[in-house]
Protein backbone atom coordinates (compact mmCIF):
# COMPACT_ATOMS: atom_id res chain seq x y z
CA UNK A 1 0.00 0.00 0.00
CA UNK A 2 1.47 3.13 -1.03
CA UNK A 3 -0.71 5.45 -0.34
CA UNK A 4 -3.21 5.82 2.37
CA UNK A 5 -6.29 8.39 2.28
CA UNK A 6 -5.35 11.66 4.60
CA UNK A 7 -8.39 10.68 7.14
CA UNK A 8 -6.41 7.48 7.79
CA UNK A 9 -3.56 9.06 8.11
CA UNK A 10 -4.99 10.82 10.62
CA UNK A 11 -5.89 7.96 12.75
CA UNK A 12 -2.52 6.03 11.90
CA UNK A 13 -1.10 8.82 13.69
CA UNK A 14 -3.24 9.04 16.73
CA UNK A 15 -3.02 4.74 16.77
CA UNK A 16 0.60 5.12 16.72
CA UNK A 17 0.82 8.00 20.24
CA UNK A 18 -1.09 5.47 22.21
CA UNK A 19 -4.69 6.78 22.07
CA UNK A 20 -7.40 3.83 21.44
CA UNK A 21 -10.47 5.60 21.99
CA UNK A 22 -11.83 8.69 20.02
CA UNK A 23 -14.36 11.20 21.70
CA UNK A 24 -17.31 13.55 20.22
CA UNK A 25 -20.67 13.45 17.81
CA UNK A 26 -20.61 12.91 14.20
CA UNK A 27 -22.09 15.78 11.56
CA UNK A 28 -22.54 15.82 8.02
CA UNK A 29 -19.26 17.59 7.77
CA UNK A 30 -16.74 15.04 9.63
CA UNK A 31 -18.92 11.99 8.59
CA UNK A 32 -16.23 10.94 5.63
CA UNK A 33 -13.53 10.98 8.07
CA UNK A 34 -15.64 9.05 10.91
CA UNK A 35 -15.23 6.27 8.19
CA UNK A 36 -11.80 5.75 8.42
CA UNK A 37 -11.57 5.32 12.04
CA UNK A 38 -12.88 1.85 11.70
CA UNK A 39 -10.02 1.27 9.12
CA UNK A 40 -7.44 1.32 11.98
CA UNK A 41 -7.54 -1.78 13.98
CA UNK A 42 -7.50 -1.16 17.76
CA UNK A 43 -9.01 2.52 17.60
CA UNK A 44 -12.60 2.66 18.72
CA UNK A 45 -15.68 5.72 18.72
CA UNK A 46 -16.90 6.40 22.35
CA UNK A 47 -20.09 7.67 20.76
CA UNK A 48 -20.91 10.57 23.49
CA UNK A 49 -24.31 11.87 23.71
CA UNK A 50 -23.58 15.37 23.38
CA UNK A 51 -19.76 17.28 22.51
CA UNK A 52 -19.57 19.31 25.57
CA UNK A 53 -19.40 15.78 27.73
CA UNK A 54 -17.23 14.42 24.66
CA UNK A 55 -15.04 17.12 25.31
CA UNK A 56 -15.01 16.49 29.37
CA UNK A 57 -14.22 12.88 28.44
CA UNK A 58 -11.33 13.67 26.39
CA UNK A 59 -9.63 15.44 28.89
CA UNK A 60 -10.40 12.81 31.47
CA UNK A 61 -9.02 10.46 29.33
CA UNK A 62 -5.58 12.82 28.55
CA UNK A 63 -5.25 12.85 32.26
CA UNK A 64 -4.84 8.89 31.92
CA UNK A 65 -2.95 8.43 28.92
CA UNK A 66 -1.37 11.48 28.39
CA UNK A 67 -3.35 12.79 25.03
CA UNK A 68 -7.51 12.53 24.55
CA UNK A 69 -9.11 13.21 21.22
CA UNK A 70 -12.62 14.74 20.39
CA UNK A 71 -14.24 15.14 17.02
CA UNK A 72 -17.01 17.33 16.37
CA UNK A 73 -18.75 19.07 13.17
CA UNK A 74 -18.54 22.34 11.87
CA UNK A 75 -19.53 25.84 14.17
CA UNK A 76 -22.59 23.55 16.37
CA UNK A 77 -20.95 20.77 17.38
CA UNK A 78 -17.44 22.38 18.05
CA UNK A 79 -18.85 25.66 19.85
CA UNK A 80 -20.54 22.75 22.23
CA UNK A 81 -17.45 21.52 23.01
CA UNK A 82 -15.79 24.34 24.15
CA UNK A 83 -16.51 24.81 27.71
CA UNK A 84 -14.55 21.67 28.05
CA UNK A 85 -11.89 22.64 25.25
CA UNK A 86 -11.08 25.50 27.44
CA UNK A 87 -10.88 23.32 31.08
CA UNK A 88 -8.62 21.94 29.29
CA UNK A 89 -6.37 24.70 28.41
CA UNK A 90 -6.63 25.90 32.10
CA UNK A 91 -5.45 23.06 33.61
CA UNK A 92 -2.89 21.71 31.60
CA UNK A 93 -4.21 18.60 29.43
CA UNK A 94 -3.65 18.09 25.92
CA UNK A 95 -7.01 17.51 23.84
CA UNK A 96 -6.46 17.45 20.42
CA UNK A 97 -9.59 18.91 19.07
CA UNK A 98 -10.40 17.44 15.09
CA UNK A 99 -13.05 19.44 13.33
CA UNK A 100 -14.41 18.20 10.26
CA UNK A 101 -15.71 21.70 8.22
CA UNK A 102 -16.99 22.48 4.68
CA UNK A 103 -15.02 22.03 1.72
CA UNK A 104 -12.55 24.16 0.45
CA UNK A 105 -14.55 25.30 -2.32
CA UNK A 106 -17.79 26.05 -0.30
CA UNK A 107 -15.21 28.01 1.84
CA UNK A 108 -13.80 29.52 -1.56
CA UNK A 109 -17.53 30.62 -2.52
CA UNK A 110 -18.50 31.98 0.28
CA UNK A 111 -21.71 29.72 0.36
CA UNK A 112 -24.84 30.14 2.73
CA UNK A 113 -24.57 26.63 4.48
CA UNK A 114 -26.35 25.36 7.18
CA UNK A 115 -24.25 25.32 10.96
CA UNK A 116 -22.61 28.92 9.39
CA UNK A 117 -23.46 32.23 10.44
CA UNK A 118 -24.84 33.41 7.48
CA UNK A 119 -22.23 36.15 6.57
CA UNK A 120 -19.73 33.53 4.30
CA UNK A 121 -17.00 33.70 7.10
CA UNK A 122 -15.63 29.93 7.46
CA UNK A 123 -13.18 30.86 9.75
CA UNK A 124 -14.89 32.50 12.43
CA UNK A 125 -15.14 29.30 14.76
CA UNK A 126 -11.61 28.66 14.24
CA UNK A 127 -10.47 32.16 15.30
CA UNK A 128 -12.65 31.51 18.64
CA UNK A 129 -10.51 28.33 19.43
CA UNK A 130 -7.34 30.20 18.93
CA UNK A 131 -7.52 31.77 22.25
CA UNK A 132 -7.94 28.51 23.97
CA UNK A 133 -5.77 26.32 21.88
CA UNK A 134 -1.94 26.03 22.35
CA UNK A 135 -1.43 26.03 18.52
CA UNK A 136 -4.29 25.80 15.76
CA UNK A 137 -4.23 24.64 12.16
CA UNK A 138 -6.98 24.49 9.42
CA UNK A 139 -5.78 22.03 6.58
CA UNK A 140 -6.02 23.54 3.14
CA UNK A 141 -2.77 22.08 1.51
CA UNK A 142 -2.87 18.19 0.82
CA UNK A 143 0.83 17.94 0.08
CA UNK A 144 1.71 20.21 3.72
CA UNK A 145 -1.06 18.13 5.04
CA UNK A 146 0.43 15.06 7.74
CA UNK A 147 3.51 17.55 8.14
CA UNK A 148 0.86 19.73 10.00
CA UNK A 149 -0.78 16.49 11.39
CA UNK A 150 2.28 15.31 12.95
CA UNK A 151 2.88 18.75 14.69
CA UNK A 152 -0.52 19.26 15.88
CA UNK A 153 -0.56 15.73 17.83
CA UNK A 154 2.95 16.59 19.00
CA UNK A 155 2.72 19.91 20.35
CA UNK A 156 -0.41 18.58 21.90
CA UNK A 157 1.15 16.45 23.57
CA UNK A 158 4.31 17.86 24.80
CA UNK A 159 2.73 21.51 25.25
CA UNK A 160 -0.62 19.46 27.45
CA UNK A 161 -2.99 22.39 26.02
CA UNK A 162 -5.58 21.58 23.41
CA UNK A 163 -4.95 22.34 20.02
CA UNK A 164 -7.06 23.16 17.29
CA UNK A 165 -7.24 20.92 14.00
CA UNK A 166 -9.67 21.75 10.93
CA UNK A 167 -9.90 19.14 8.28
CA UNK A 168 -12.31 19.90 5.15
CA UNK A 169 -14.67 17.52 4.09
CA UNK A 170 -13.38 16.91 0.58
CA UNK A 171 -10.00 16.47 1.65
CA UNK A 172 -10.19 13.07 4.42
CA UNK A 173 -10.22 10.99 1.27
CA UNK A 174 -7.72 12.09 -1.10
CA UNK A 175 -4.41 10.08 -0.46
CA UNK A 176 -0.99 10.77 0.76
CA UNK A 177 2.16 8.74 0.73
CA UNK A 178 2.08 5.74 3.67
CA UNK A 179 6.00 5.76 3.84
CA UNK A 180 5.02 8.89 5.91
CA UNK A 181 4.07 6.58 8.83
CA UNK A 182 7.08 4.83 8.98
CA UNK A 183 9.08 7.57 10.75
CA UNK A 184 7.25 8.27 14.19
CA UNK A 185 6.40 11.68 15.12
CA UNK A 186 8.85 13.05 17.59
CA UNK A 187 7.46 13.46 20.84
CA UNK A 188 10.63 13.93 23.08
CA UNK A 189 11.15 17.54 24.58
CA UNK A 190 13.76 19.33 23.23
CA UNK A 191 17.05 19.94 25.51
CA UNK A 192 17.22 23.28 27.35
CA UNK A 193 19.78 25.71 27.16
CA UNK A 194 22.95 24.23 28.74
CA UNK A 195 24.12 27.94 30.00
CA UNK A 196 20.63 28.26 31.15
CA UNK A 197 19.98 25.19 32.82
CA UNK A 198 23.25 25.13 34.52
CA UNK A 199 22.85 28.44 35.94
CA UNK A 200 19.19 27.46 37.38
CA UNK A 201 20.72 24.42 38.86
CA UNK A 202 23.65 26.58 40.50
CA UNK A 203 21.24 28.88 42.05
CA UNK A 204 18.57 25.73 43.27
CA UNK A 205 21.58 24.54 44.48
CA UNK A 206 22.90 27.06 46.72
CA UNK A 207 19.53 28.06 48.33
CA UNK A 208 19.05 24.59 49.16
CA UNK A 209 23.04 24.29 50.35
CA UNK A 210 21.66 27.06 52.41
CA UNK A 211 18.04 26.28 53.77
CA UNK A 212 17.58 24.85 57.58
CA UNK A 213 14.01 23.42 56.89
CA UNK A 214 13.00 23.77 53.08
CA UNK A 215 10.04 21.43 51.50
CA UNK A 216 8.34 20.30 48.63
CA UNK A 217 4.88 21.37 47.24
CA UNK A 218 3.65 19.44 44.54
CA UNK A 219 0.72 20.70 42.12
CA UNK A 220 -1.17 19.96 39.16
CA UNK A 221 1.92 20.39 36.43
CA UNK A 222 3.83 17.84 38.26
CA UNK A 223 0.96 15.30 37.11
CA UNK A 224 0.15 16.96 33.89
CA UNK A 225 3.80 17.03 32.50
CA UNK A 226 5.07 13.63 33.80
CA UNK A 227 7.39 14.56 36.44
CA UNK A 228 6.14 12.55 38.88
CA UNK A 229 9.14 10.39 38.92
CA UNK A 230 11.47 12.97 39.38
CA UNK A 231 9.04 14.11 42.48
CA UNK A 232 9.16 10.85 44.22
CA UNK A 233 12.96 10.40 43.30
CA UNK A 234 13.83 14.04 45.21
CA UNK A 235 11.61 13.03 47.92
CA UNK A 236 13.48 9.89 48.41
CA UNK A 237 16.98 11.71 48.04
CA UNK A 238 16.69 15.45 50.30
CA UNK A 239 14.05 13.07 52.56
CA UNK A 240 12.25 16.68 52.54
CA UNK A 241 8.62 17.30 54.03
CA UNK A 242 6.36 16.97 51.21
CA UNK A 243 2.88 18.64 50.61
CA UNK A 244 0.86 18.57 47.34
CA UNK A 245 -2.32 20.99 46.91
CA UNK A 246 -5.99 20.27 45.73
CA UNK A 247 -4.95 19.77 42.25
CA UNK A 248 -1.57 18.03 43.28
CA UNK A 249 -3.50 15.27 44.90
CA UNK A 250 -2.40 12.17 43.82
CA UNK A 251 1.14 13.57 42.91
CA UNK A 252 3.35 12.14 45.68
CA UNK A 253 2.82 8.86 47.59
CA UNK A 254 0.66 9.41 50.05
CA UNK A 255 1.99 6.40 52.07
CA UNK A 256 5.91 8.02 52.01
CA UNK A 257 6.47 8.63 55.44
CA UNK A 258 7.91 12.44 54.04
CA UNK A 259 4.39 13.19 52.89
CA UNK A 260 2.79 15.64 55.23
CA UNK A 261 -0.92 16.57 53.76
CA UNK A 262 -2.68 18.78 51.32
CA UNK A 263 -1.94 22.53 51.77
CA UNK A 264 -4.45 25.01 50.94
CA UNK A 265 -3.62 28.31 52.63
CA UNK A 266 -5.73 29.05 55.61
CA UNK A 267 -7.85 26.23 54.68
CA UNK A 268 -5.44 23.38 55.57
CA UNK A 269 -5.34 21.87 58.82
CA UNK A 270 -3.31 24.21 61.78
CA UNK A 271 -0.38 21.49 61.65
CA UNK A 272 -0.22 21.74 57.89
CA UNK A 273 -0.57 25.47 58.05
CA UNK A 274 2.00 25.41 60.77
CA UNK A 275 4.57 23.34 58.83
CA UNK A 276 4.57 24.54 55.20
CA UNK A 277 4.97 28.43 56.33
CA UNK A 278 7.88 28.11 58.75
CA UNK A 279 9.67 26.52 55.62
CA UNK A 280 12.89 28.46 54.79
CA UNK A 281 12.78 27.27 51.14
CA UNK A 282 10.08 26.36 49.33
CA UNK A 283 10.27 23.62 46.14
CA UNK A 284 7.59 23.95 44.30
CA UNK A 285 6.70 21.96 41.42
CA UNK A 286 3.99 22.36 38.77
CA UNK A 287 2.10 25.22 40.69
CA UNK A 288 -1.40 26.43 39.21
CA UNK A 289 -2.11 29.37 41.65
CA UNK A 290 -5.96 29.18 41.84
CA UNK A 291 -7.92 31.13 44.48
CA UNK A 292 -10.10 27.45 45.27
CA UNK A 293 -6.06 25.81 45.33
CA UNK A 294 -4.77 28.11 46.91
CA UNK A 295 -7.31 29.02 49.42
CA UNK A 296 -8.27 32.15 48.17
CA UNK A 297 -4.82 33.19 47.94
CA UNK A 298 -4.53 32.57 51.28
CA UNK A 299 -0.80 31.14 51.09
CA UNK A 300 1.32 33.05 53.94
CA UNK A 301 4.65 32.04 53.28
CA UNK A 302 6.98 33.58 55.89
CA UNK A 303 10.15 32.91 53.43
CA UNK A 304 11.23 34.51 49.71
CA UNK A 305 13.24 31.39 49.31
CA UNK A 306 10.51 29.84 46.40
CA UNK A 307 11.47 27.96 43.61
CA UNK A 308 8.89 26.94 40.80
CA UNK A 309 9.40 24.51 38.60
CA UNK A 310 7.26 24.56 34.95
CA UNK A 311 7.12 22.91 32.00
CA UNK A 312 8.69 25.67 30.22
CA UNK A 313 10.19 28.06 32.20
CA UNK A 314 12.11 28.10 36.06
CA UNK A 315 11.78 31.28 38.81
CA UNK A 316 14.07 31.07 41.28
CA UNK A 317 13.39 33.63 43.52
CA UNK A 318 12.36 36.54 41.42
CA UNK A 319 14.18 35.70 38.64
CA UNK A 320 12.93 33.94 35.76
CA UNK A 321 14.49 31.22 33.22
CA UNK A 322 12.12 31.29 30.24
CA UNK A 323 12.14 28.28 28.57
CA UNK A 324 14.52 26.23 30.85
CA UNK A 325 11.68 22.81 31.47
CA UNK A 326 11.65 21.64 34.61
CA UNK A 327 11.92 18.11 33.69
CA UNK A 328 15.49 17.75 33.12
CA UNK A 329 16.23 20.27 36.00
CA UNK A 330 14.85 17.98 38.45
CA UNK A 331 16.76 14.88 37.02
CA UNK A 332 20.29 16.91 37.54
CA UNK A 333 18.71 17.94 41.17
CA UNK A 334 18.23 14.87 41.96
CA UNK A 335 22.14 13.90 40.69
CA UNK A 336 23.20 16.66 42.24
CA UNK A 337 21.84 17.44 45.42
CA UNK A 338 23.12 14.65 47.97
CA UNK A 339 26.27 16.50 48.35
CA UNK A 340 24.19 19.95 49.21
CA UNK A 341 22.47 18.19 51.85
CA UNK A 342 24.98 16.51 53.96
CA UNK A 343 24.19 18.30 57.08
CA UNK A 344 20.53 18.28 56.47
CA UNK A 345 18.50 16.57 59.80
CA UNK A 346 14.85 15.63 58.45
CA UNK A 347 12.62 17.68 60.38
CA UNK A 348 9.19 15.83 61.55
CA UNK A 349 5.89 16.18 59.31
CA UNK A 350 2.51 16.76 60.39
CA UNK A 351 1.19 12.81 61.72
CA UNK A 352 -1.62 11.79 59.55
CA UNK A 353 -5.26 12.57 60.52
CA UNK A 354 -5.99 9.93 63.56
CA UNK A 355 -9.04 7.69 61.85
CA UNK A 356 -12.59 7.63 62.65
CA UNK A 357 -13.59 7.46 66.23
CA UNK A 358 -16.43 4.67 66.89
CA UNK A 359 -19.67 5.25 66.23
CA UNK A 360 -22.96 3.19 66.51
CA UNK A 361 -23.49 1.44 62.84
CA UNK A 362 -26.87 3.35 62.72
CA UNK A 363 -25.40 6.78 62.88
CA UNK A 364 -26.05 8.79 59.72
CA UNK A 365 -23.39 9.30 56.83
CA UNK A 366 -22.27 12.75 56.93
CA UNK A 367 -19.39 14.60 55.43
CA UNK A 368 -16.44 14.04 58.01
CA UNK A 369 -16.87 10.11 58.74
CA UNK A 370 -17.18 9.46 54.81
CA UNK A 371 -14.32 11.86 53.41
CA UNK A 372 -11.73 9.93 56.45
CA UNK A 373 -13.35 6.22 56.15
CA UNK A 374 -13.26 6.53 52.28
CA UNK A 375 -9.35 5.85 52.77
CA UNK A 376 -9.90 2.09 53.58
CA UNK A 377 -12.09 1.35 50.57
CA UNK A 378 -9.75 2.62 48.22
CA UNK A 379 -6.82 0.30 46.12
CA UNK A 380 -3.42 0.90 45.06
CA UNK A 381 -3.62 2.07 41.45
CA UNK A 382 -7.45 3.60 41.78
CA UNK A 383 -8.43 6.60 39.36
CA UNK A 384 -10.55 8.48 41.56
CA UNK A 385 -12.89 11.95 39.93
CA UNK A 386 -14.40 14.06 42.02
CA UNK A 387 -16.97 16.67 41.27
CA UNK A 388 -16.37 20.63 41.89
CA UNK A 389 -18.54 20.85 45.11
CA UNK A 390 -18.57 19.22 48.50
CA UNK A 391 -16.53 16.57 46.95
CA UNK A 392 -13.54 18.14 45.62
CA UNK A 393 -13.32 19.65 49.17
CA UNK A 394 -14.45 16.62 50.75
CA UNK A 395 -11.46 14.45 49.20
CA UNK A 396 -8.76 16.59 50.38
CA UNK A 397 -8.94 14.77 53.66
CA UNK A 398 -8.55 11.26 52.14
CA UNK A 399 -5.64 9.21 52.37
CA UNK A 400 -4.85 8.27 48.97
CA UNK A 401 -3.24 4.92 48.64
CA UNK A 402 0.35 4.30 46.41
CA UNK A 403 -0.35 4.81 42.75
CA UNK A 404 -4.10 6.32 43.10
CA UNK A 405 -4.64 8.87 41.07
CA UNK A 406 -7.28 12.25 41.61
CA UNK A 407 -8.94 13.89 39.04
CA UNK A 408 -10.51 17.16 39.16
CA UNK A 409 -10.92 20.27 37.97
CA UNK A 410 -10.17 22.50 40.72
CA UNK A 411 -9.21 25.90 38.64
CA UNK A 412 -12.23 25.88 35.70
CA UNK A 413 -14.65 24.44 38.14
CA UNK A 414 -17.13 23.61 35.15
CA UNK A 415 -20.69 21.87 37.41
CA UNK A 416 -20.90 18.52 35.91
CA UNK A 417 -17.12 17.77 34.36
CA UNK A 418 -16.39 14.95 36.63
CA UNK A 419 -19.07 12.81 34.74
CA UNK A 420 -18.00 12.73 31.44
CA UNK A 421 -14.17 12.83 32.92
CA UNK A 422 -15.09 9.55 34.58
CA UNK A 423 -15.92 8.37 31.21
CA UNK A 424 -12.42 8.96 29.26
CA UNK A 425 -10.78 7.87 32.99
CA UNK A 426 -12.84 4.75 32.78
CA UNK A 427 -12.07 4.41 28.73
CA UNK A 428 -8.67 4.82 29.85
CA UNK A 429 -7.97 2.64 32.72
CA UNK A 430 -9.74 -0.21 30.60
CA UNK A 431 -7.18 -0.13 28.33
CA UNK A 432 -4.42 0.06 30.97
CA UNK A 433 -5.30 -2.85 32.85
CA UNK A 434 -9.04 -3.97 32.84
CA UNK A 435 -8.95 -4.57 37.26
CA UNK A 436 -8.38 -1.45 37.66
CA UNK A 437 -11.24 0.79 39.61
CA UNK A 438 -12.36 4.13 38.50
CA UNK A 439 -14.53 5.70 41.36
CA UNK A 440 -16.53 8.92 40.89
CA UNK A 441 -17.60 11.18 43.60
CA UNK A 442 -20.63 13.82 42.17
CA UNK A 443 -23.26 15.71 44.41
CA UNK A 444 -26.93 14.86 43.08
CA UNK A 445 -27.05 18.97 41.70
CA UNK A 446 -23.88 18.20 38.85
CA UNK A 447 -24.82 14.81 37.95
CA UNK A 448 -28.39 16.19 36.50
CA UNK A 449 -25.80 18.59 33.86
CA UNK A 450 -24.20 15.54 32.14
CA UNK A 451 -26.01 12.15 33.72
CA UNK A 452 -26.50 11.24 29.42
CA UNK A 453 -23.13 10.27 29.27
CA UNK A 454 -23.32 7.20 31.67
CA UNK A 455 -24.94 5.40 28.88
CA UNK A 456 -21.92 5.94 26.84
CA UNK A 457 -20.57 3.59 29.56
CA UNK A 458 -23.07 0.98 29.72
CA UNK A 459 -22.85 0.66 25.91
CA UNK A 460 -19.49 -0.19 26.22
CA UNK A 461 -19.93 -2.75 29.06
CA UNK A 462 -17.55 -0.29 31.39
CA UNK A 463 -17.53 -0.81 35.17
CA UNK A 464 -16.37 2.43 37.55
CA UNK A 465 -17.97 3.02 40.80
CA UNK A 466 -20.27 6.02 40.91
CA UNK A 467 -21.05 7.54 44.70
CA UNK A 468 -23.98 10.33 44.29
CA UNK A 469 -23.87 12.25 47.31
CA UNK A 470 -27.46 13.63 47.17
CA UNK A 471 -26.97 16.81 49.22
CA UNK A 472 -30.62 17.76 47.92
CA UNK A 473 -29.28 21.10 45.58
CA UNK A 474 -26.11 22.80 44.53
CA UNK A 475 -24.88 22.78 48.37
CA UNK A 476 -21.76 24.61 47.81
CA UNK A 477 -23.97 27.69 46.31
CA UNK A 478 -26.11 27.36 49.29
CA UNK A 479 -23.23 27.41 51.51
CA UNK A 480 -21.40 30.37 49.39
CA UNK A 481 -25.05 32.61 49.02
CA UNK A 482 -28.51 31.91 49.11
CA UNK A 483 -29.29 29.03 51.47
CA UNK A 484 -32.93 28.62 51.11
CA UNK A 485 -32.63 30.67 47.45
CA UNK A 486 -34.69 29.11 45.30
CA UNK A 487 -32.23 29.29 42.29
CA UNK A 488 -30.00 26.42 44.10
CA UNK A 489 -32.99 24.39 44.52
CA UNK A 490 -32.97 20.73 42.23
CA UNK A 491 -36.17 18.40 41.76
CA UNK A 492 -34.56 15.31 43.16
CA UNK A 493 -34.49 12.19 41.06
CA UNK A 494 -35.06 8.39 41.84
CA UNK A 495 -31.53 7.73 41.53
CA UNK A 496 -31.77 3.75 41.74
CA UNK A 497 -33.21 3.96 38.54
CA UNK A 498 -31.06 5.71 36.56
CA UNK A 499 -28.51 2.59 35.38
CA UNK A 500 -31.99 0.79 33.78
CA UNK A 501 -33.27 3.72 32.33
CA UNK A 502 -29.85 4.01 30.40
CA UNK A 503 -30.56 0.23 29.39
CA UNK A 504 -28.12 -1.58 32.38
CA UNK A 505 -28.63 -5.35 32.44
CA UNK A 506 -26.13 -5.92 34.70
CA UNK A 507 -25.69 -3.78 37.60
CA UNK A 508 -25.72 -2.92 41.46
CA UNK A 509 -27.79 0.20 42.73
CA UNK A 510 -27.60 0.48 46.31
CA UNK A 511 -28.83 3.30 48.50
CA UNK A 512 -26.49 3.94 51.68
CA UNK A 513 -27.90 5.99 54.40
CA UNK A 514 -25.59 5.07 57.86
CA UNK A 515 -21.90 4.88 59.07
CA UNK A 516 -22.75 0.51 59.10
CA UNK A 517 -24.19 0.34 55.23
CA UNK A 518 -20.75 1.98 54.65
CA UNK A 519 -18.62 -0.36 56.11
CA UNK A 520 -20.65 -3.35 55.47
CA UNK A 521 -20.47 -2.85 51.90
CA UNK A 522 -17.14 -1.44 50.97
CA UNK A 523 -15.48 -4.17 53.08
CA UNK A 524 -17.22 -6.45 51.13
CA UNK A 525 -14.76 -8.55 48.39
CA UNK A 526 -17.50 -9.09 45.69
CA UNK A 527 -18.01 -5.00 46.23
CA UNK A 528 -14.57 -4.25 46.32
CA UNK A 529 -13.84 -5.79 42.40
CA UNK A 530 -14.79 -3.57 39.40
CA UNK A 531 -17.08 -6.89 38.23
CA UNK A 532 -20.04 -4.59 36.88
CA UNK A 533 -21.16 -0.95 36.58
CA UNK A 534 -22.45 0.42 40.00
CA UNK A 535 -24.30 3.62 41.06
CA UNK A 536 -23.99 4.13 45.23
CA UNK A 537 -26.45 6.79 46.02
CA UNK A 538 -24.84 8.42 50.12
CA UNK A 539 -28.10 10.38 51.49
CA UNK A 540 -25.60 12.93 53.29
CA UNK A 541 -25.87 16.39 54.76
CA UNK A 542 -23.18 19.16 54.17
CA UNK A 543 -23.44 20.00 57.81
CA UNK A 544 -23.39 16.55 59.32
CA UNK A 545 -19.84 15.84 61.11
Amino acid sequence: MSEITLGRYLFERIKQVGVNTIFGLPGDFNLSLLDKIYEVEGLRWAASLNELNAAYAADGYSRIKGLGVLITTFGVGELSALNGVAGAYAEHVGVLHIVGVPSLSSQAQRLLLHHTLGNGDFDVFHRMSANISETTAMINDLAAAPAEIDRCIRTCYIAQRPVYLGLPANLVDLYVPSKLLDTPIDMALRPNDAEAEAEVLEDILQLIGEAKNPIILSDACASRHNVKPEVKQLIEVTQFPSFVTPLGKGSIDERNPRYGGVYVGTLSSPEIKAAVEAADLILSVGALLSDFNTGSFSYSYKTKNIVEFHSDFIKVKNATFPGVQMKFVLEKLIKQVGAKITGYKPVPVPAPKPANSPVPDNTPLGQEWMWNELGNFLQEGDIIVTETGTSGFGINQTTFPTDAYGISQVLWGSIGYSVGALVGATFAAEEIDKDKRVILFVGDGSLQLTVQEIACLIRWGLKPYIFVLNNNGYTIEKLIHGPTAQYNMIQNWKHQQILPTFGAVDYEAIELRTTGEWKKLTTDKAFNKNSTIRLLTAAINAKQD
